[in-house]
């Protein structure tokens, strides 16, 4: 294959970003088949990473406790256990999963406060066990967050590619579907070239400013 003078003539960081793009294109099938399989990955007790990955419906019984006194439904411990939990915490996400994962980071002052720090931590994690099983496969509790933080990665990067693909679409709609062709689909250049009725050399050029203009709108 020859090299077209639009390729010679870049600049490094030019050519890093545009081998980047590439990779990151040719990757999207890859990235969506893993994501498939993901979400219909067994967690136990009948659940798929699919049915676990939005945050639980005991968060709408949370938000509609909140509008209540604490002391109307917590025991005296569990008042402790909210009262060390809102000095400590500097964010309070809602998913049982970020809960359990900004938990963990916190340390105690003291040692009571310590103690009930890791009781919160349990009960938060125990939440999780009861809600997906606990199961060698999933590799226990941590095993199931982590594969949902893969999962959410997946998504968010094929998010990323298609909302870029479409934004360059709505201005420079050949430059999205010769990105498309070319490394999402893997059609040879002659077929892309030929698609759109192109010399090769008109191809090579629009190609590396498609690139150039993907990079720009997903920030890379």
């Amino acid at each position: 294959m020859n090299t077209s003078i639009v390729d010679t003539q870049m600049t490094p960081r030019k050519a890093t970003t545009h081998h980047w793009v590439v990779l990151k294109l040719k990757n999207y099938k890859r990235l969506v088949g893993r994501m498939k399989f993901l979400e219909k990955h067994p967690v136990g007790n009948g659940y798929s990473l699919s049915s676990i990955q939005q945050d639980d419906k005991l968060q709408e019984l949370h938000r509609q406790l909140r509008g209540m006194p604490s002391s109307m439904y917590l025991t005296e411990r569990e008042q402790r256990i909210e009262a060390v939990a809102q000095t400590y915490l500097e964010r309070h996400p809602l998913g049982t999963k970020s809960q359990l994962r900004e938990v963990r980071g916190l340390q105690g002052k003291n040692t009571q406060d310590e103690r009930l720090l890791r009781e919160l931590e349990g009960k938060i994690q125990k939440v999780l066990e009861a809600r997906v099983g606990y199961t060698a496969d999933s590799g226990g509790i941590q095993g199931v967050i982590d594969r949902v933080s893969e999962l959410q990665d997946l998504q968010r990067e094929i998010e990323l590619i298609d909302r870029s693909l479409d934004m360059l679409g709505e201005y420079k709609p050949e430059y999205s579907r010769l990105l498309r062709l070319r490394y999402v689909e893997g059609r040879s250049v002659d077929e892309v070239a030929g698609e759109f009725c192109i010399a090769r050399k008109t191809f090579d050029r629009w190609r590396a400013k498609a690139v150039e203009e993907y990079a720009r709108l997903a920030g890379e």
